[in-house]
């Protein structure tokens, strides 16, 4: 009696690999209102009337604050969006991103 061996069909998927995300950062300067950074954070990031306050007195405190973390498109549009609102009304509100570590 032959003997038959039955190997298994294996199916390579590519393996895709996950986008890098980066951090949008709100920079402190003396001179946007605080009460206008909170409105640009709670329209811009969607952040609650708490939320938005706390990441803008964190930036004031300690010079800058990471506001969110996005993929590469959507944070840079977001930070660059937020700092048009900035420089629309004369304020030198600056948000930045950089890759997350």
């Amino acid at each position: 009696m032959p003997e038959t061996v039955l190997t298994p069909r294996t199916k390579t998927r590519p393996k895709t690999e996950r986008p890098k995300l980066y951090k949008v950062i709100l920079v402190n300067d003396d001179f946007t209102p605080r009460e206008f950074v909170v409105t640009v954070l709670k329209a811009e990031f969607k952040l609650s009337e708490d939320q938005a306050h706390r990441v803008m007195i964190t930036a004031h405190t300690r010079g800058v604050c990471v506001v969110a973390v996005f993929t590469r498109d959507v944070a840079e549009t977001k930070a660059a969006r937020a700092t048009d609102v900035g420089k629309a009304k004369g304020y030198p509100l600056l948000f930045t991103t950089e890759p997350e570590e």
